[in-house]
């Protein structure tokens, strides 16, 4: 089961701002996702050309850029509620090995990394509830501290 390591302190302005853009980076491809979706453009439900298709590509790198999003999250202490709800689930551990199937090479193509999330009950409500759970919490956090470029140093 996941285990959360947390940071005791709240994260600078600048760290949640970076990982804001960790998650803008994930929500980009879920929106991708959601536009074939919304299309109707799925060719074939055939797994081996879902996975080559933009199809299972957007949903990949959505997948495994949204732990990346809950990698940070841990590590910069950050606390919500419904987030941490959600990172209760055994999903986190499933995502992290989909994570881990998409950006390390894996010998078989459709690899247990994969399937264990696909077929894990309530994945894809849980992964769009914790992508729109994020969503709502970095406009908020970042509305409140009111946090502007100005604000944040030398990035360069």
């Amino acid at each position: 089961m996941y285990s959360i390591v947390r940071s005791t302190e709240m994260p600078t302005d600048t760290e949640l701002v970076t990982l804001h853009r960790y998650y803008i980076w994930a929500n980009k491809f879920r929106t991708h996702f959601d536009k074939i979706l919304a299309e109707g453009t799925i060719r074939e439900p055939n797994a081996l050309i879902w996975f080559a298709d933009e199809t299972g590509l957007f949903l990949s790198y959505w997948y495994a850029s949204l732990y990346v999003v809950v990698e940070g999250w841990d590590e910069l202490g950050c606390r919500d509620d419904e987030i941490d709800g959600l990172l209760t689930s055994p999903n986190v551990e499933h995502l992290r090995r989909y994570r881990n199937g998409v950006c390390h090479f894996q010998r078989q193509y459709l690899d247990d990394r994969f399937i264990e999330l696909m077929s894990s009950p309530n994945s894809v409500e849980w992964v769009r509830r914790l992508n729109m759970a994020f969503g709502r919490y970095f406009l908020t956090e970042l509305t409140r501290r009111r946090v502007s470029r100005e604000g944040l140093g030398d990035m360069s």
